[in-house]
């Protein structure tokens, strides 16, 4: 037979089993438990539900003559006369035509792409040097860029001063830009597609 320990271990488990069991549900209380409610979406509208809708007519086409010779019109009281129609068409009286003559547009041609000057001081190989020169210019008050040649022609830089509109204005400049760097500038076309 079993022990007393034993009896008593096995009541004693038993007793706790209930208790986590059946305790719980007696101190809550009383639960209550919420459902929303959920309205059903109906699968296809009702057919006695619908409008009714007006039709759209057809476009209305009407045939107009347009009159053989041109329109003149009479500057006057008497250059108009209405009609009898309902909707009042003005109908113009024949008479002298006018005659207009017209003006021809005068379109200045001026060549945008070959429109500015630059003084180009030299092609350098060391980029350095070039802005270096590039510095000095600007510190003297002129406006100095460095381009590079042509990507065909390797690592060369090319100095330039402007680009401005007025050749003359750069042709002056030049007999300066000798003075301050001692290099002798050449007055070329800017192309701004290609500097």
């Amino acid at each position: 037979m079993a022990s007393k320990f034993q009896n008593r271990l096995i009541g004693t488990i038993v007793l706790v089993a209930i208790g986590v069991i059946f305790l719980p549900d007696l101190f809550d209380g009383k639960k209550e438990h919420y459902q929303e409610q959920f309205a059903s979406i109906p699968l296809q509208p009702e057919i006695a539900d619908q409008e009714e809708y007006a039709v759209i007519p057809e476009p209305e086409f009407e045939d107009v003559i347009l009159p053989q010779e041109p329109v003149s019109a009479v500057i006057g009281d008497e250059g108009f006369e209405l009609t009898s129609d309902s909707k009042m068409a003005a109908v113009v009286k024949s008479a002298e035509p006018l005659t207009v003559k017209p003006q021809p547009v005068k379109s200045p041609k001026i060549n945008n792409i070959n429109s500015g000057w630059v003084v180009q001081l030299g092609v350098f190989r060391n980029f350095e040097n070039a802005h270096k020169l590039v510095a000095d210019l600007r510190k003297a008050g002129f406006q100095a860029h460095v381009f590079p040649k042509q990507p065909k022609s390797g690592d060369l830089a090319r100095v330039v001063v402007g680009p401005d509109v007025s050749k003359d204005k750069l042709s002056d400049q030049v007999v300066q830009l000798e003075k301050l760097t001692g290099l002798k500038g050449q007055l070329v076309r800017f192309n701004p597609l290609n500097p």
